[in-house]
C-alpha cells in the first residue's frame, strides 16, 4: 500500500493564512495586524511591478525624459540637426567664395602671377559667353554695323556680342606714361607721370574694396567694379575714401604722389584686373 506524501500540495501553500503583527516593543501592545497568504503576497507584488513599468514606459514615452536616453533622437534633434548640416554647407561655401576673392586681392597687391600672355586677346576670350560658340554668319549689313559698334567702342572695356550694356572706362589721370604694361618684367600695370598731388579719379562706378597703407606701394586704393573687374591705384600721396565707400565714375578718390619702396617720383600706378588675371590698361583707357 502506498504511502501518503507529508508534503502540503502548491495549492495549499499558497492558501495559507499568516499572520502580520506590529507590536510596541515596551508594552507589546498590538498596533497593526494583517492576515497574508502566499497568494496575496504574489499579486501585490506583481501589480506594484505592473504599475512601476507601465509609470515607467508612460514617462519615456511622453516626456522629454526620453531625449536624455541613449541612443534615442527625437524629430526635433533631427531637424535641428539638418539645419546644421545646410548652414554648414552655406558657411563653407561662403569661406570657399571669400578665400577666392582674398587671393584675388593678394595677386593684385603683390602681382605675384604667372602668365603666358595677357593681352586684351585673353582678357576678350575670359570674358566671352558661351553663346559665341555657335556658328552664326553675319551678312553683309550686320558686318558693317559691327564694324561701325567696334569703332565706336574702341575703348569698352566689354567687347563681347553679348555685352548688352555699354561700359567705358574714364581716365584715371592724363599724362605721360613712364612704364607700360609688361608681362615679361611682372610688371601688371602703366605708370603715369603726374603732378604732386594731382587728383586720382575712379575709372567707372564702383565700392571701395581697399583703401590702407603699404610700406611697398604707400597709399592704396581698390574698387570694384561691374562685371568682376577691379582697378587698382598705388603710390598716392593722401586718399580721400574709405573702405564699403560707393564712388562714381570720375569721382576723386586720391591724390598723386611718391609713396612706398617702389616709388621713384611722383606717378600713378594704375593697374586693371578681371576675375583674378590682369589686363593692359592701354587697351581700354586714353591717358593722354
Amino acid at each position: 500500500m502506498a504511502k501518503k506524501s507529508n508534503k502540503p500540495k502548491l495549492r495549499q501553500k499558497l492558501l495559507n493564512k499568516y499572520r502580520f503583527v506590529v507590536l510596541n516593543e515596551d508594552t507589546f501592545e498590538e498596533r497593526l495586524s494583517y492576515k497574508l497568504s502566499r497568494l496575496n503576497i504574489f499579486i501585490l507584488m506583481s501589480l506594484f511591478g505592473a504599475i512601476l513599468i507601465g509609470s515607467t514606459v508612460v514617462t519615456i514615452a511622453f516626456t522629454p525624459i526620453k531625449e536624455y536616453l541613449p541612443g534615442y533622437d527625437s524629430i526635433e534633434i533631427k531637424r535641428q540637426s539638418a539645419r546644421n548640416i545646410t548652414k554648414m554647407d552655406s558657411l563653407e561655401h561662403a569661406l570657399f567664395e571669400q578665400q577666392q576673392f582674398l587671393s584675388s586681392i593678394t595677386k593684385v597687391l603683390t602681382g605675384d602671377l604667372e602668365v603666358k600672355n595677357l593681352e586684351k586677346d585673353t582678357f576678350t576670350e575670359i570674358n566671352r559667353d558661351a553663346i559665341t560658340g555657335l556658328e552664326l554668319a553675319p551678312n553683309l549689313q550686320d558686318s558693317l554695323l559691327r564694324a561701325a559698334v567696334a569703332q565706336e567702342d574702341k575703348f569698352n572695356i566689354l567687347e563681347s556680342a553679348s555685352s548688352v550694356v555699354s561700359f567705358v572706362l574714364f581716365p584715371p589721370v592724363t599724362g605721360v606714361i613712364s612704364q607700360p604694361y609688361d608681362v615679361s618684367q611682372k610688371h601688371y600695370a602703366v605708370d603715369i607721370a603726374v603732378a604732386q598731388n594731382a587728383p586720382i579719379k575712379a575709372v567707372s562706378d564702383g565700392t571701395v574694396i581697399f583703401a590702407e597703407w603699404t610700406l611697398e606701394t604707400g597709399y592704396v586704393v581698390i574698387l570694384e567694379h561691374q562685371n568682376t573687374l577691379l582697378s587698382v591705384y598705388k603710390h598716392n600721396a593722401t586718399i580721400t575714401v574709405l573702405q564699403g565707400d560707393l564712388v562714381k565714375s570720375g569721382e576723386v578718390i586720391a591724390t598723386a604722389g611718391n609713396t612706398g619702396e617702389f616709388s621713384t617720383g611722383p606717378h600713378l600706378h594704375f593697374e586693371l584686373w578681371s576675375n583674378g588675371y590682369p589686363v593692359n590698361p592701354v587697351e581700354f583707357i586714353d591717358f593722354e
